[in-house]
Formats: structure tokens, C-alpha cells, sequence
């Protein structure tokens, strides 16, 4: 099966650090708590399966956090895509310790195959949300909304998904199937 819109939040490695509030504070956790993450090598194994995946005409909506900037880059030219944008800008409302600054956002990068696939929706969907972050590394369901605005009937699959959605197929070792 192709798909013309991939939505993906790969499970970015931290080479082990957990986030802490300086010297004496507490460690707040860390991806490494939460989940199993990849480094940019094992993530960059993938390119086959994407281009499994991948229509002839197919846009990349990727997850990155700033230290990750370079390797999200790097890793959507390396699934095939052509640096486009970034698609959106999530301020979470609440800062997480960092090295340089304290850190509020995430971002979504685009990456482009072939042509953006037609037909379109929404063409004035906005770029940036203000929502407030919930549990770790949950993305806001805005996102998705806005993606299916853009792109009202094309072909969706979520790339290590921890829900299933509506209109979206998915894949992902930690999704959510509802049953106890």
C-alpha cells in the first residue's frame, strides 16, 4: 500500500541523558524512561520500508526537538524526501531544562517526494499551536486535524503511532488498542 501523507514521530535517541533541573534538582526523565529510542543509524535502516510506503507524490510530516534538527533533516533526505519546511511550530506551555535555553517547542519538519499531492484542501492552515503538553512524548491531536485539512482524501499512515485515529493507518510497537 502507498501513501501520499506520512506522519511520523521517530523515537529520537539521547545518547542515554536524562533531562535534570541542574546540580541539585531532581531528574525529570528522559525518552530512555518512557519508550525504546533509535539512534540516526538504525532509524536510517528504515529507508526501504519508507520507500515501501511511499506514493510517487508524498509529503513527510516529521517530529523533531532542536537537538535533533540536523539528524531529522539529514534522515528525511535519507528516506528519499526533499527538505521543504517546517510545517509546525507546537509551543507545549511549559519549559524543559536544556543546555542553552529552556526549551518550549517542538517542530515538524516537511519533506517533499515527487509533487504535493492533489487534490488540496486548506490553504491557510496555521503553523504554530499553543497547547498545553500532556503526557510524555504525546504529540497534540491539533496536528493531525490540520494535516487532514491540508489534505482532505489523500492515503494518511502514522509512523511509530501510539493511538489509532480515524482515517489513519497505522504502525508503531506502542500503539494503543483500547483493551486492559
Amino acid at each position: 500500500m502507498s501513501y501520499q501523507i506520512i506522519y511520523a514521530d521517530p523515537p529520537w535517541d539521547y545518547k542515554g541523558q536524562k533531562q535534570h533541573a541542574g546540580k541539585r534538582g531532581k531528574d525529570s526523565g528522559g525518552a530512555i524512561n518512557h519508550y525504546p529510542t533509535m539512534k540516526l543509524k538504525d532509524l536510517k535502516e528504515m529507508k526501504s520500508f519508507i520507500e515501501d510506503l511511499t506514493d510517487d507524490d508524498c509529503l513527510l510530516f516529521m517530529w523533531t526537538s532542536s537537538p535533533h534538527l540536523d539528524q531529522a533533516i539529514e534522515l528525511l533526505k535519507h528516506w528519499g524526501f526533499k527538505w521543504s519546511t517546517i510545517a509546525f511550530v507546537w509551543d507545549k506551555q511549559r519549559v524543559n531544562p536544556s543546555f542553552y535555553t529552556m526549551s518550549q517547542i517542538e517542530i515538524v519538519l516537511l519533506g517533499k517526494k515527487g509533487r504535493i499531492p492533489q487534490p488540496r484542501g486548506a490553504r491557510n492552515v496555521r503553523q504554530f499551536i499553543s497547547e498545553l503538553r500532556g503526557k510524555h512524548s504525546a504529540k497534540p491531536n491539533e496536528i493531525r486535524t490540520r494535516i487532514e485539512q491540508m489534505f482532505p482524501t489523500q492515503k494518511k499512515i502514522e509512523l511509530f503511532a501510539r493511538q489509532r485515529v480515524d482515517g489513519w493507518d497505522c504502525w508503531g510497537n506502542e500503539i494503543d488498542t483500547g483493551e486492559n
